[in-house]
């Protein structure tokens, strides 16, 4: 199986984030529209291959049916108008059947899931992994092609077991994650991490989820498969209000760093 996220050597991702959508009922279509288009330009422009709509509207259960019709309506259009962004898709309800099916409609290459084996205690409450569930819904679609990318004992909760992290990468490979997400408390911190993951696990990508700048972008992208950016590269003041989030600025020599590694 050919996976297009992993094709052409390191990957990096710059995650857009989206309002949370259950605090945003003021706001139009339109303004979304506006708000995807315009970031989703700025990475292109600036030259990062992949992007990630993130969808970060805290539920604890399944995601809302406008969640899904949202970002497949935005995902869509990102495609349409700036088709030469990798995409990606993320949604923070643990449902992986949500995530799966927006990712195949609007052509996505990949999705990110938080609790794919085992379980963790998160700030919305305990959440149970979603791998099996996950890997059916994406033989139901028939969509072999869309890599998973999961997180492996996500720096943002506390695991419910006590499992290590190497062993829990070996439930992800296993259950059927195409890469494997490190982010640990600090850089070295994940640096470390990789390390114990990659003895354990050899066969799997490798990609660091955050605390990943301009300085450190080559010590990571020596170290690790690809790297998730995304406050690193927003603009200086901005907030969820302006249409305009990210500096390409700050994106292009971003980039400039990485190219460099």
């Amino acid at each position: 199986m050919s996976l297009s996220l992993f094709a052409s050597g390191p990957v990096i991702i710059a995650a857009l984030h989206m309002p949370d959508f259950a605090l945003s009922r003021h706001r139009s279509v339109a303004w979304y529209e506006d708000y995807v288009l315009t970031n989703a330009r700025v990475f292109a422009t600036a030259g990062i291959p992949w992007i990630k709509l993130q969808d970060q509207t805290r539920t604890a259960g399944s995601a809302a049916s406008d969640t899904l019709a949202l970002m497949a309506g935005l995902g869509r259009l990102i495609r349409a108008e700036v088709p030469g962004l990798g995409l990606g898709i993320i949604i923070e309800a643990n449902d992986p059947v949500a995530a799966l099916s927006v990712a195949h409609a609007t052509g996505a290459d990949f999705v990110r899931l938080k609790v794919f084996v085992g379980g963790a205690m998160t700030a919305d409450g305990p959440r149970h992994g979603l791998g099996a569930a996950a890997v059916a819904h994406r033989a139901t679609l028939g969509r072999p092609d869309i890599a998973i990318l999961a997180d492996v004992h996500d720096r943002t909760a506390r695991p419910l077991s006590d499992e290590s992290q190497p062993f829990a990468a070996n439930w992800a490979a296993k259950v059927g994650a195409d890469g494997l997400i490190i982010t640990g408390s600090s850089f070295p911190d994940t640096i470390e991490r990789i390390g114990a993951v990659r003895k354990a696990v050899p066969n799997r990508s490798i990609l660091i989820g955050g605390g990943v700048t301009e300085e450190n972008v080559s010590h990571a992208l020596g170290a690790s498969d690809g790297v998730i950016v995304s406050s690193a590269l927003m603009r200086s003041g901005a907030d969820e209000d302006d249409i305009l989030r990210w500096d390409g600025d700050l994106c292009r020599r971003f980039m400039d760093a990485a190219g460099a590694a």
